[in-house]
C-alpha cells in the first residue's frame, strides 16, 4: 500500500546558508491525510464561523498543522477565540485588541520614544536608582532618530515601575539578538524590532512578571506565523498565560522550580532506579530538565519540531473553557469563578483534558502540565543509557541537551501514546 513519505516543512522556515551546519534538521512533515490541512481547516468552519474543534484537534494530535495556516490555528489552541463565536464576534473581537495594543504601545512609546521607531537597545539606559546612564554610545543607541538624544534621556525617573521597566529594555535587546539568529527572517531588522516591541509592551503590560530570559524563545515563533504585530502580541499573551507561572520568582525560588518537583515525583513513581541514581549524582533537583520546561524544548529540538510539538501538547490539552476564563478581568491565572462547575462537552476537549475530567480532577486543581509528562516519558527511555553511562552531573547535562537531535519525534509520539498511562500509574 503507498504511504505519503511527507513533504519537510524546513523550507516554510528558512535557514541562512551559512548556519545550515549548526541546525537540527526537522523531522516533522507535512503528510496527506494527517496533518491538518488548509483544505480540512475551512471545512471545519460553518458557514457562520463556528469551528468544530473537537474534530480539529484529533487530527492536530495526529499529524500536526500545516505551516500555511499554522499561527490562525494556534489562536485558537491558545484560547483567544472561541470556537463557538462567528466570522463577525470574532473580527469584532480582533479590532478591539488591536485598539488595546496601539494604546498599551503609545504609553510605551511616551515613556521611551524608541519604542516602535524600528530600532531597539541593547545597553543599559537606566540605574537601579533611576539615574540615566550618559554614557554617548548608550545615549546614541537609545534615540528615536540617530544623531540625537531626547530630553528624558537626562531626567531622573522617580516612578518605580517606569524604572523597572526601563531596566528590562537592554536585556530584552540582548536576547533579541541572539533568538533564532539561524532563520532568514531575523536578517531584517524590522523583524528583530518587532519582537523586541512585543516583549517590551508585555513586560509593561504584565508587571508581575516584566520581562525575564526565554520569553524571547517562546515570542519569536508567533511573530513569525502572524504577520500582525498586535495579533501577534495577544497570541503571545495567551501563550503566557499557560506559562506564566514558570517566570514568576522571588527572593529565593524560580516558578518552575515546582514543576521540577513534580517531574522529580514522576520519575520516583515510574523508574525509581533512575530517580535513585540522579540523586546519587547529585540532580535530584531535576535542574538539568530546567530550560526544556522553562521554554517547552525550543533550545532541544529544531524549530520546526519544537512547533509540532507546542501544538500537539496544546491539542491535547485543550479546555473549551479557556477562552471565556482569559477573557474574564478578574482571572488572572486561568480559571475564572465563573467557569468553575460549568458542564462542557468532553468532544470539546484535547484527550489529555478529558482525561483530567475522567478522574474527576478538582476545579481548582491546575492539571499537571502535559510537558512534565514527555520529560519523565524520555527519562524513562533512556533510563538504561543514563543508568550505565551517566557517572556525573555534567553527563546527564549533556544527554539532555542532545535528546532533541536524537528524539524530537519520538518525543511527539510520547505525548499521543504514553502520558495517559503515567496518568494511570500516578493516579
Amino acid at each position: 500500500m503507498w504511504r505519503d513519505p511527507g513533504t519537510p516543512a524546513d523550507s516554510f522556515y528558512q535557514v541562512r546558508p551559512e548556519c545550515t551546519s549548526d541546525v537540527p534538521q526537522t523531522k516533522f512533515k507535512i503528510k496527506a491525510g494527517k496533518t491538518l490541512s488548509v483544505r480540512k481547516w475551512h471545512a471545519a468552519f460553518t458557514p457562520d464561523g463556528y469551528l468544530d474543534i473537537g474534530r480539529t484537534l484529533g487530527r492536530i494530535h495526529r499529524g500536526g498543522i500545516h505551516p500555511l495556516i499554522r499561527g490562525e490555528v494556534w489562536e485558537f489552541l491558545l484560547g483567544c477565540y472561541d470556537p463557538k463565536s462567528t466570522f463577525d464576534e470574532r473580527e469584532q473581537i480582533r479590532q478591539r485588541r488591536r485598539g488595546q495594543y496601539a494604546v498599551l504601545k503609545e504609553e510605551c512609546r511616551l515613556i521611551f520614544p524608541l519604542i516602535g521607531s524600528g530600532r531597539f537597545i541593547t545597553a543599559p539606559v537606566i540605574t537601579d536608582s533611576g539615574e540615566p546612564i550618559q554614557d554617548p554610545i548608550v545615549l546614541l543607541e537609545a534615540s528615536p532618530d540617530k544623531g540625537t538624544s531626547h530630553s528624558s534621556a537626562t531626567v531622573k525617573e522617580v516612578d518605580k515601575k517606569i524604572i523597572q521597566w526601563k531596566l528590562t529594555l537592554h536585556q530584552i535587546g540582548l536576547d533579541v539578538v541572539r533568538t533564532d539568529r539561524t532563520l532568514v527572517f531575523y536578517e531584517k531588522q524590522e523583524n528583530l524590532s518587532k519582537l523586541w516591541d512585543i516583549l517590551a509592551v508585555y513586560a509593561w503590560f504584565d508587571t508581575d512578571v516584566g520581562y525575564c530570559q526565554g520569553m524571547s524563545d517562546l515570542c519569536s515563533p508567533v511573530i513569525i506565523l502572524l504577520d500582525d504585530e498586535a495579533d501577534a502580541f495577544w497570541c503571545f499573551q495567551r501563550l503566557m498565560r499557560r506559562l506564566r507561572g514558570n517566570f514568576r520568582c522571588t527572593e529565593n525560588s524560580v516558578g518552575v522550580e515546582a514543576q521540577l518537583s513534580n517531574l522529580a515525583s514522576i520519575t520516583q513513581v515510574i523508574d525509581p532506579k533512575l530517580h535513585q541514581h540522579l540523586e546519587t549524582l547529585g540532580g535530584g533537583d531535576y535542574l538539568f530538565a530546567f530550560r526544556m520546561l522553562m521554554v517547552l524544548f525550543r533550545r532541544e529540538f529544531s524549530f520546526g519540531d519544537s512547533l509540532y510539538l507546542w501544538e500537539m501538547m496544546w491539542a491535547l490539552e485543550y479546555d473549551p473553557d479557556m477562552f471565556s476564563a482569559y477573557e474574564d478581568p478578574d482571572s488572572v491565572t486561568g480559571k475564572s469563578e465563573g467557569s468553575r462547575g460549568k458542564a462542557k462537552s468532553t468532544r470539546q476537549c484535547g484527550k489529555y483534558e478529558r482525561e483530567n475530567m475522567r478522574r474527576g480532577a478538582k476545579n481548582d486543581e491546575a492539571p499537571l502540565p502535559i510537558s512534565i509528562f514527555l520529560v519523565a516519558s524520555v527519562l524513562k527511555d533512556r533510563s538504561t543509557k543514563l543508568l550505565t553511562e551517566a557517572r556525573g552531573l555534567d553527563d546527564v547535562v549533556k544527554k539532555s541537551m542532545h535528546w532533541g537531535y536524537e528524539t524530537s519525534q519520538e518525543v511527539s509520539e510520547k505525548g499521543k501514546e504514553d502520558v495517559t498511562a503515567n496518568l494511570k500509574l500516578l493516579f
